[in-house]
């Protein structure tokens, strides 16, 4: 099984199996700490072979440095699922998006998405939360 792709973003949908991503990101500026992020979404596309049919175990977790879960009462997300593919398809791809609501950064720094399936890491997207100072002669925003 590959991740084809993985992003996160403002918002993501699927179309008939078409993975529509806008504004994919890697870092948030902020004037203060904590971040409290509103809205987002894990885009993810994954493409299967028949070698890979079965049940395994997706797990996501966003960690800090440290290796911290950022929110240790509902993370990591593990997700089980199924992967069967008709006789003679060599291969099929599906998308899998995930709405995360009220992401909170306790500090500035750097952060991972952690993405692993069956107790092996697959991917990690690094997110970076950085604290930015009002320039002069901006006005608040």
């Amino acid at each position: 099984m590959d991740i084809q792709i993985a992003a996160l973003c403002d918002h993501a949908a699927d179309y008939n199996g078409k993975l529509v991503v806008t504004g994919a990101f890697d870092t948030l500026a902020a004037r203060a700490v904590p971040v409290v992020h509103p809205t987002c979404a894990l885009a993810l596309r994954f493409c299967f072979t028949q070698e890979d049919a079965g049940r395994h175990k997706l797990s996501i977790n966003i960690i800090d440095e440290d290796g911290t879960s950022l929110d240790a009462e509902n993370m990591p997300i593990e997700p089980e699922f199924e992967v069967q593919l008709p006789p003679n398809v060599p291969f099929l791809t599906r998308n899998l998006i995930m709405n995360l609501q009220g992401l909170r950064f306790p500090t500035a720094g750097i952060y991972s998405v952690d993405i692993g399936c069956d107790g092996e890491l697959m991917m990690r997207l690094p997110l970076r939360i950085v604290k930015v100072e009002q320039g002069e002669g901006q006005a608040p925003q």
